[in-house]
């Protein structure tokens, strides 16, 4: 979940220190803090520091490109495109003079140093994550695999990238000093009036009273065989930490259960951190135990996020906030 700006301890140590020639790639924090992203910087098969820093701000910015790995994936464009229309500048793939300036605006470092606390390495952690909902229903908390998979999701990154940035670290240790990405921002006056769920491009974006696109994430909705509902429906209800009820009638394909089951809370919890609750029985929005996978999956017809974009959606809207399942508009 992500770290209020208390968490971000000062330390004895320079950040630099921390990042040596060791680091593959030019992988380092002085590398990520002052790239400027370029065709020849930004790549979509591997990390690189301007890839890091596009999505830091994109993230900042409330355009989420989903789990920050440093590549510029189809997610990231996804993010690119929809905060250039927000600003209402030319949209299109390729990263622009002027929707870069608007993104550096926030100029603050986009790299820092975090101490690992007690409570990051405290556990209990999973031995594994059970692939089949079954196998999850006597698990008493579906917390995270290790103290690398929460650690990387408490900075929205990807934990292949955290661990390039910390080379030998094992993440385990309080009083440790990582680098990790700075992506805290401002939440507060960011109140949507309605949703739109585009079923086609698998994006949700929220809009204020004026109609203004105010925030935008990638999602996974709905699949062949269980689509996404269509028409407009309304947020029912917001529920953190949820308990997962599985329901037989639902039929979701993998699940052999004849009989109802539920699922511990916990952000491996089949619904993730948070449930956003639909006016459709049985349909909602909500985190994931997998962030990469988000937007390049299936889901079993509800709109699936990172834990961290479920989290700032739920933040941002009230019982009663419509939503509007589309397609292609986007």
């Amino acid at each position: 979940m992500p770290f209020g700006i208390a968490r971000l301890i000062a330390v004895g140590v320079t950040i630099a220190s921390l990042t040596g020639s060791a680091f593959g790639a030019g992988l380092n924090a002085d590398a990520i803090d002052s790239a400027e992203p370029s065709k020849k910087t930004l790549s979509a098969g591997k990390p690189t520091p301007a890839g890091i820093k596009l999505q830091v701000l994109l993230d900042r910015a409330h355009f989420s490109p989903g789990e920050i790995d440093g590549k510029f994936g189809e997610n990231a464009r996804k993010a690119l495109r929809a905060y250039a229309e927000a600003r209402r500048l030319p949209s299109s793939d390729a990263l622009t003079a002027d929707v870069w300036n608007a993104l550096r605006a926030d100029d603050r470092p986009v790299t820092m140093s975090y101490v690992i606390e007690k409570k990051d390495v405290a556990g209990p952690f999973l031995s594994e994550l059970p692939a089949r909902m079954e196998d999850m229903k006597d698990i008493p908390k579906l917390g995270y695999v290790s103290p690398r998979e929460g650690l990387a999701e408490s900075f929205h990154m990807s934990e292949d990238l955290l661990s390039m940035l910390n080379p030998d670290q094992r993440f385990d240790r309080a009083g440790d000093t990582i680098l990790v990405v700075d992506t805290s921002t401002d939440q507060e006056g960011l109140k949507a009036d309605r949703i739109e769920v585009d079923k086609k491009r698998q994006t949700v974006a929220l809009f204020d009273k004026s109609n203004s696109l105010i925030a935008f994430y990638p999602a996974t909705v709905g699949s062949k065989e269980k689509p996404s509902p269509s028409g407009t429906l309304k947020v029912t209800d917001i529920s953190k930490n949820p308990t997962y009820r599985y329901n037989p009638d639902y039929r979701f394909k993998g699940v052999k259960s004849d009989k109802a089951f539920t699922i511990k809370p916990g952000p491996n919890n089949p619904v993730g951190s948070v449930w956003i609750g639909l006016s459709a029985e049985g349909y909602g929005m909500h985190g994931t135990s997998w962030p990469g996978k988000v937007s390049k999956a299936e889901s079993h017809g509800c709109v699936r996020l990172t834990n961290w974009d479920a989290e700032r959606v739920a933040a941002s809207v009230t019982k009663g906030t419509s939503v509007a399942f589309v397609d292609g508009t986007r």
